[in-house]
């Protein structure tokens, strides 16, 4: 059956820049030429993902003007997909583990909030099957040697609590997925075996590996490659450092939320009236509730700042009412 209504817009947007700067064909700066924009439907709701491209201007270079994409790309979707790689990993999940049909899988989407048709499910079963069965054939191997190396991308994508991870290692230059295998567990010997049979297969130098924090990732890449440069992803690099003060901020948002219970019966004592004054209360009050309900999203929005900010607007502007009152 096919979806009948439009999917829902996205409100997030997450702005992605490439980690590296310098060209891989004659190693000169690579400007931000371009930017493409997609939206990308995933277990947290659709996201709009802005996508900052370099591009190397130096002619005679090898990747002369070849587009170079932000690496965290390939871990929240695959190349001209419109489902982020979680779902894909929920519907594989679910169908190989738990031997559920493709209706109880289309409800399970659902009722996750992901807006998708029976038919889709379909199709994200075949991507799910294409992903774990990738290999690096000779048409890849092919295009690795021509470009003489490559920057390895690793990220596991894991639904929920307890299901399988779906560890994906890509090259990011080409954009190509080079690996994707379904684990158990994200100990550092399995991750390296991951990692030696695509060094094996690619036939071609490492540049660089792109990875978040996590420890058993960064022991494996220790492990493998000991004298290739590691970068990790700048955006769990800062949500990392940035952890001590979001605890803070978000225990202040808790005390800040206390002075302000008691709105509701504030808001009862006028029903019944339509008089200026009632109308200026639910005004104040509709303020606050939603200075109550507008949350920030770590680490570079800071709710509980974001609720000081505005109530004390709402203060200020119950004193400027006060002065003329009297």
């Amino acid at each position: 059956m096919a979806r009948r209504e439009a999917r829902p817009r996205a409100e997030r947007e997450q702005v992605l820049r490439p980690l590296r700067r310098c060209c891989l064909g004659c190693w000169r700066r690579m400007a931000i030429r371009y930017e493409n924009r997609r939206t990308v439907a995933t277990l947290d709701g659709p996201v709009r993902l802005r996508l900052k491209v370099r591009r190397c201007e130096t002619v005679g270079c090898a990747r002369y003007r070849q587009p170079y994409r932000p690496e965290r790309e390939g871990a929240v979707a695959l190349l001209q997909h419109e489902f982020g790689l979680d779902v894909i990993a929920l519907v594989g999940t679910l169908r190989y583990r738990e031997h559920r049909s493709v209706p109880e899988i289309h409800r399970a989407l659902l009722e996750r909030g992901v807006a998708v048709c029976e038919r889709t499910v379909t199709n994200l079963l075949d991507r799910y099957d294409e992903l774990v069965a990738t290999v690096v054939d000779e048409p890849r191997r092919a295009a690795l040697a021509a470009q003489r190396r490559v920057v390895l991308a690793i990220d596991g994508l894991q639904p929920d609590v307890g299901h399988e991870v779906l560890w994906v290692i890509r090259d990011c230059p080409s954009g190509q997925v080079l690996l994707a295998r379904s684990l158990l567990s994200a100990i550092a010997t399995d991750l390296a075996g991951l990692l030696r049979e695509v060094v094996a297969a690619i036939s071609v130098p490492v540049a660089g590996v792109v990875s978040d924090g996590q420890h058993s990732v960064r022991c494996a890449v220790r492990e493998v490659l000991p004298d290739v440069p590691h970068q990790l992803c700048h955006f769990h690099y800062l949500r990392e450092a940035a952890l001590p003060i979001f605890e803070a901020d978000r225990h202040a948002k808790k005390e800040l939320k206390k002075g302000v219970r008691g709105i509701r019966p504030i808001e009862r004592a006028v029903e019944a009236r339509d008089d200026p004054e009632a109308e200026a209360v639910r005004g104040y009050c509709a303020a606050v509730r939603s200075a109550l309900t507008d949350d920030g999203r770590p680490p570079l929005a800071a709710s509980g700042l974001r609720l000081h900010a505005r109530l004390e607007a709402v203060a200020a502007s119950l004193g400027r009412v006060e002065e003329r009152g009297n």
